[in-house]
């Protein structure tokens, strides 16, 4: 599929956004599993070039040169076609409160459009916060609906890969912490659910696999836990053919050398722990489960 059908496809085929609490009046660009422009909640259609335009301006919410932006969005041409399709695209934009220029002549969507991205990143903000978990033991778990989806997925432009897998790396360290927090206040469902999110977006990705177990140990479902472990060996062995040591190991590992989990598991390096339901720690040697130091970046 080329760019210009993918992007003609994201317009066909676009949604709701998965956290409409966000919803306002106004200009609002959706640039999160697919393209979208709304205004008082009523799809705008655009021409081809203009949707790059407003969707490379939602994902770089800084003004921007002219010059160096035609230059992206049409990196196979030279600076002069450029700037005529750049300024075909700002024309095709038949929205005077969409786009603005600072006092330099440079681009930037207007300050009142909201982008569910810039909304995304304030809510990956609040999830590093230091009040957290006192938040999630008063309130719950908050809406996660804008961190589901990549930016832009169909698209193949070479300007979206970077901030598209920053933004990836953002939402699943975001998921995964939360799920962490969760688990330590003890709602169990909760953390599982959002686990659950992660791990759909990277099933190979140790640490939301990781985050899934030690939730799912921590609400006493504990062979659960061991079938997501032997999901992500089999995902293992089925793409490099090996299941080299990991911290998911250790977590699993007893540090009872007695305790039945089968084969081949390590002994833990014990960092914390998640306690199994219905276990006691003796004095000397607890029956924990222990996960590893969560350095390991798979």
């Amino acid at each position: 599929m080329t760019p210009a059908h993918a992007e003609s496809a994201d317009l066909a085929t676009e949604r709701a956004p998965a956290d409409r609490s966000t919803e306002c009046s106004g200009p609002r660009v959706r640039v999160l599993g697919a393209f979208g422009l709304r205004v008082d909640d009523h799809p705008v259609p655009l021409p081809v070039d203009s949707r790059r335009l407003i969707a490379y301006l939602a994902v770089h919410p800084r003004p921007q040169p002219t010059a160096a932006l035609a230059a992206d969005l049409w990196s196979g041409v030279g600076p002069a076609p450029a700037a005529r399709l750049l300024d075909e695209a700002v024309t095709g934009v038949d929205l005077p409160e969409l786009l603005a220029a600072d006092d330099r002549g440079r681009l930037h969507l207007a300050d009142d459009v909201r982008v569910d991205l810039a909304e995304a990143l304030l809510l990956v903000r609040g999830l590093s916060s230091a009040d957290l978990l006192r938040t999630v033991r008063d309130i719950g778990c908050p809406q996660t609906g804008l961190l589901e989806a990549d930016i832009l997925p169909s698209w193949t432009a070479p300007w979206i890969a970077v901030e598209r897998e920053r933004f990836r790396q953002l939402r699943l360290s975001a998921l995964e912490g939360l799920a962490g927090t969760l688990t330590a206040v003890d709602r169990h469902d909760d953390a599982v659910a959002v686990a659950r999110r992660a791990v759909a977006t990277a099933p190979s990705r140790e640490r939301s696999r990781r985050a899934l177990v030690e939730a799912l140990l921590a609400g006493g479902h504990v062979s659960d836990a061991l079938a997501e472990y032997e999901k992500f060996q089999q995902l293992l062995r089925n793409s490099v053919g090996a299941t080299p040591d990991s911290e998911l190991d250790r977590l699993l590992a007893p540090l009872d050398s007695g305790w039945p989990l089968g084969p081949g598991l390590h002994r833990p390096v014990q960092r914390w722990g998640v306690g199994m339901p219905g276990t006691h720690r003796p004095a000397q040697r607890g029956r924990r489960l222990a996960a590893g130091s969560p350095a390991s970046g798979r």
